[in-house]
């Protein structure tokens, strides 16, 4: 018997599909949509009526695997593997699904080919990847990702006024986030808590740890269920990582905590803080994979934009107990924690793919637990204030800069091609390079209007 592939989507029954339609046409669901966030970041998009949902789920709806070289423009970066020749299917995931509004229904799609095998530049299929790996080691894993967004008039022009971590953005911006955590319950999807952050109409909401495919799947299902309350309240949002000239931008920091055997190697041990060898090994190996990986983690052309020091993004690759401008934060064990210690990575913004952007993490993991490095020494201050020269001699680089220089150490990286994926690689470096040199028409202001809105729903 061959073992079931474990990169592979579940594919359900006729009768799951059957009664699964049956439930959501008792609850008045009219439509299905499906999601695919491209190399670019951007959600695309393919809809049906409720009566062709077996068709989505299995085969699949037809698509050009030109889709995967999308661009925020929307051109199409060809490459030597991606052309205007061949065909895929969109494979929407029921075990997924969540209702989204009155009428409608939404869930991921993955890509495969015409046979129903997983395609390798699938991202949701990379992570998917990853997460078997993490399985074979027996390592559990539960991630997060906030979600950060700038509030506009609905012309798109015109910030909404807030004060930073300010009670009155709550209380003048009343009726939409009501429909916000209304839209929240309708989905299933647990709001663990919302704020007004520092930027100017800037807020932020935390999401339930899950297991990583899940918590990028939430990610993703927030950011159409804030887009949509926004537009029912004559608003449009921004996760776009510098939706202003000026000010900070928006992150998509994502939270990660690790077992064995039930065992948390991130307390408990005799390390710092309390990390055990294991969670040494962690912290070691994704400090040290950072300097490859920030062109799948911040990617956009604005990226380079909140990537700043001092903006607490994360510009440093360094790690450090509650430091917020480290790019590695560790959490520890403390009543103050009641999901126990975690790190969060910060250097991670909304332009990313998020699956892609969790599959390179989890893997960075992953290496780090089979080939245990030395733990670098702790950044106990901002690490700006630190001089050139001890940051050289203790290997913290900056990881803001030239996006063109990010991209080639991101191609050239034998690591991310084998977290990623050739394929997958090629693509995601495809766009990005033509990001960068579309963005060279262009002064930064103009890009932060002309991509403002490049990845809302």
């Amino acid at each position: 018997m061959i073992p079931p592939d474990p990169t592979a989507m579940p594919l359900p029954s006729p009768q799951r599909v059957a009664a699964l339609a049956a439930e959501l046409g008792a609850a008045g669901i009219r439509t299905v949509r499906g999601t695919y966030v491209d190399s670019a970041g951007v959600l695309r998009a393919k809809q049906v009526a409720l009566p062709r949902l077996g068709a989505f789920a299995v085969p699949g709806l037809g698509a050009s695997p030109s889709w995967a070289v999308f661009c925020v423009d929307d051109a199409i970066a060809f490459t030597p593997s991606f052309s205007a020749v061949g065909d895929m299917r969109l494979r929407l995931d029921l075990g997924a699904l969540r209702r989204t509004d009155a009428g409608h229904a939404w869930a991921p799609v993955e890509l495969v080919d015409q046979h129903g095998s997983p395609l390798a530049f699938c991202p949701r299929t990379a992570l998917r990847r990853q997460m078997a790996r993490a399985h074979a080691v027996g390592v559990s894993v539960r991630a997060a990702i906030e979600l950060e967004f700038v509030c506009f008039d609905a012309q798109g022009g015109t910030v909404i006024p807030g004060v930073a971590y300010g009670a009155r953005p709550l209380l003048e911006n009343t009726a939409f986030l009501d429909d916000l955590h209304a839209g929240f319950d309708l989905a299933g999807l647990p709001l663990e808590q919302l704020h007004a952050e520092y930027g100017a109409g800037q807020f932020e909401l935390s999401l339930p740890p899950l297991d990583p495919l899940e918590a990028v799947d939430a990610h993703v299902c927030a950011r159409i269920l804030v887009s949509e309350a926004a537009r029912h309240h004559g608003r449009r949002v921004s996760f776009s990582p510098q939706a202003l000239v000026e000010g900070i931008g928006n992150g998509a920091h994502v939270h990660f905590s690790f077992a064995h055997d039930g065992r948390p190697l991130l307390s408990g041990g005799d390390g710092p803080h309390g990390l055990t060898d294991d969670g040494a090994s962690i912290v070691a190996g994704l400090v040290a994979g950072l300097p490859d990986a920030i062109g799948v983690l911040a990617p956009s052309v604005l990226s380079t934009l909140r990537l700043q020091p001092g903006h607490w993004a994360g510009a440093f690759n360094c790690w450090g107990l509650e430091n917020r401008e480290a790019a590695i934060r560790l959490c520890t064990a403390t009543t103050g924690n009641p999901y126990g210690a975690h790190v969060e990575v910060k250097c991670v913004d909304p332009s990313a793919n998020p699956y892609a952007a969790m599959a390179v993490l989890l893997g960075l993991v992953l290496d780090g637990l089979e080939n245990p490095r030395p733990l670098p020494a702790e950044t106990t201050v901002d690490p700006q204030t630190l001089d050139d020269e001890f940051r050289a001699q203790a290997g913290i680089t900056a990881l803001g800069g030239d996006q063109a220089e990010a991209l080639d150490a991101l191609e050239s990286s034998a690591t991310m091609a084998r977290l990623l994926g050739h394929d997958l690689l090629e693509a995601l470096v495809a766009v990005r390079r033509h990001e960068v040199e579309m963005g060279k028409g262009h002064t930064m202001a103009e890009l932060i209007d002309l991509l403002r809105f490049a990845w809302s729903a």
